[in-house]
């Protein structure tokens, strides 16, 4: 199980980015992801209507106060991975992660991450030291916990499916 952590959503401002987090999560064999900050039931019904359309049983929920939920992911024994450009490279660690076995909670940040987070985290892993999105770290460090496998993911519960074409966009859907 790999559920997303997303920080400090706030409405208005970062619509956008943590909806991208949400599709890149659901993309990259993520199986929930958690908003915390301020409410946008648009997200929720957004994303929910993509998992309707295109399949799969990715969930995402909502919860106000971001350290609540870390703290209770720990005490379910998940291992806590805090995606931060000051971290431990993910190459050099996601062998060590993704072996272990255990279930993962991927903390994606907000405006600004508190000292807490850094802390309660079993991993603060960066994919590299440069500044650069989330959303681009999310893709990155859930493609290496995946082994790349993610690439080849296809829901037949969908209602709509793309199939690969060089020449032209070809979509079925199903009813």
């Amino acid at each position: 199980m790999i559920t997303v952590l997303r920080l400090d959503h706030r409405l208005g401002r970062d619509t956008r980015i943590t909806t991208h987090v949400c599709l890149t999560a659901r993309a990259f064999g993520a199986d929930k992801v958690i908003l915390s900050g301020e409410h946008d039931k648009h997200i929720i019904e957004s994303v929910e209507k993509v998992v309707e359309n295109w399949g799969g049983d990715f969930q995402v929920e909502y919860h106000k106060a971001f350290m609540p939920v870390i703290k209770q992911h720990l005490k379910d024994g998940y291992e806590v991975i805090h995606l931060t450009m000051y971290g431990k490279h993910v190459e050099d660690v996601v062998p060590t992660i993704r072996d272990d076995g255990r279930d993962k909670l991927i903390i994606v940040g907000g405006s600004r991450v508190p000292t807490e987070v850094y802390e309660a985290a079993d991993w603060n892993l960066s994919v590299t030291n440069q500044p650069h999105s989330e959303v681009a770290a999310l893709a990155i460090c859930l493609h290496y916990l995946m082994n790349g496998e993610e690439l080849k993911t296809t829901y037949d519960d969908g209602k709509m499916q793309i199939v690969p074409n060089n020449d032209h966009k070809e979509v079925i859907k199903k009813e």
